[in-house]
């Protein structure tokens, strides 16, 4: 059985063909344009090669409410010309299969929780860390919705004692995505975050404020591990860093192995790597079928 999967991002659609193992047989990358002329070409992609199902894992906001009159569409973006686009139904109208349509990081997240670095486990997040911030999470074996889809990346924060950056969130200046994202990064220090040494001190603040994120979904969800993927934490030296912060700003109160003498494995990248947005829309497909 063939299923198909969907990649949505702000930069490039990634389509894919695959099996409900999660094993990726066939993909394509299209460039983000305008909602039609993306959409178009990867229902072509799609066109003949007999999928069962889809899982659609995109950039949001979006509408993940199936009751909701704007179900399927994506919500108030800066992304020209895809605010209020109607996705899902774009899709249906070109395939007559069982869709299921979420954020990327939910379906990453749910990839990971299948066949990745939380495989066996009942409960995960998955954060990624890069032009924008998003977070997934798994609890009770479940992706988390309730009247939207979590948005985690927009929690706010302690400042830094030394950092006078303002943020650049649109929306709330200085929560986590305003502070830690990408664009954050190169607007605090005027260069890209790849082009930063080990050494900088942009990552002493950069593990500031994601250990203390993480410190607070472990506090509000206490999930049994935590994935950290995105552009920016291909920085494998952040890693230990936000390890000792979790560490540090937790101060003990949260009391387990995982935290104490297991962290290492608690706290990791992904076990999927690059292709956990992909296979995580394949994760989605698979639950359609069910």
């Amino acid at each position: 059985m063939l299923i198909g999967a969907i990649e949505g991002g702000g930069t490039k659609f990634i389509c894919g063909i695959g099996t409900t193992e999660g094993e990726v047989l066939e993909r394509i990358s299209i460039p983000t344009t305008t909602p039609e002329e993306t959409l178009d070409q990867a229902m072509s992609f799609f066109a003949n090669k007999g999928v069962s199902a889809l899982g659609i894992g995109t950039f949001g906001p979006i509408d993940v409410n199936p009751n909701s009159s704007t179900y399927g569409s994506v919500l108030g973006t800066p992304k020209p010309h895809w605010s209020g686009y109607r996705i899902l139904e774009h899709v249906r109208s070109h395939l007559d299969v069982p869709v299921v349509f979420d954020t990327d990081v939910n379906a990453a997240a749910l990839g990971e929780s299948l066949w990745g670095a939380a495989a066996g486990l009942n409960s995960c997040i998955y954060m990624t860390v890069g032009t924008g911030i998003g977070v997934g999470a798994i609890v009770e074996g479940k992706l988390i919705h309730g009247m939207t889809h979590p948005e985690m990346g927009h929690i706010a924060v302690r400042r830094h004692l030394h950092d006078s950056y303002q943020g650049n969130c649109p929306y709330h200046g200085d929560c986590l995505e305003g502070m830690a994202s990408g664009p954050a990064v190169e607007g605090r220090w005027g260069t890209k975050a790849i082009e930063l040494n080990d050494a900088h001190a942009a990552w002493d603040y950069e593990s500031y404020y994601i250990g203390q994120a993480l410190s607070n979904f472990i506090l509000v969800l206490s999930p049994e591990r935590i994935i950290l993927g995105g552009g920016i934490m291909s920085q494998a030296h952040l890693f230990p860093r936000i390890r000792e912060q979790v560490k540090m700003q937790l101060s003990g109160y949260v009391q387990h192995p995982n935290l104490s003498e297991n962290i290492d494995n608690y706290i990791v990248p992904p076990a999927l790597g690059h292709n956990a947005g992909l296979i995580g829309a394949l994760a989605l497909a698979k639950q359609a079928i069910r």
